[in-house]
């Protein structure tokens, strides 16, 4: 026979309060720890341009991005960038369009990536200044050549980005809203 059995005071509302109270902390402990570990991994992303189609992004930094999929990159400094997006402007959000190992080509302003044509380049920005057209070639390993179908779209059609490299990556973003 047990203690429980032999004492029915064992279970009285106080002592179960505090089991309850210890079960809840334990629960609450290990979902606040995988909590955190998840967090450490991921961010929300708001995307503040017209770029993409989407304005909400979860993205993971521990995940290597794939053709086709969205990569958040920090922007290499430019006084151009500063003056379109501000000194401290946000990641930048793009499709990638070609892996390391890929050829990207340009016929004038129209860039290919393995012949295929995934984007066309403006000869000015919105307000006028003058952009030198983007890397051709091999895309290097550990890089990507980024673009999005929006015609305003500042990315790897443009020298001042050209290939985002594994260096400025963020991670890969899975759109939400």
């Amino acid at each position: 026979m047990s203690h429980a059995d032999a004492d029915p005071r064992f279970w009285s509302p106080a002592r179960a309060r505090r089991w309850a109270t210890l079960a809840l902390l334990a629960v609450g402990g290990t979902a606040y720890a995988a909590l955190a570990d998840w967090s450490d991994g991921h961010v929300f992303l708001v995307n503040q341009s017209t770029s993409l189609p989407n304005w909400a992004f979860l993205v993971d930094r521990h995940r290597t991005p794939g053709r086709g999929e969205h990569v958040f990159f920090d922007p290499p400094a430019s006084p151009l960038l500063e003056r379109h997006f501000g000194r401290a402007h946000q990641p930048f959000g793009k499709i990638v369009y070609g892996v390391a190992g890929d050829e990207v080509t340009r016929r004038g302003r129209l860039f290919l990536v393995n012949g295929r044509v995934v984007a066309l380049a403006k000869a000015r920005t919105l307000r006028g200044e003058p952009l030198d057209l983007g890397p051709t070639g091999t895309i290097p390993r550990g890089c990507y050549f980024v673009a999005t179908p929006n015609k305003d779209s500042f990315d790897s059609r443009y020298a001042l980005i050209g290939w985002v490299c594994r260096r400025q990556v963020l991670g890969t973003g899975e759109a939400i809203l």
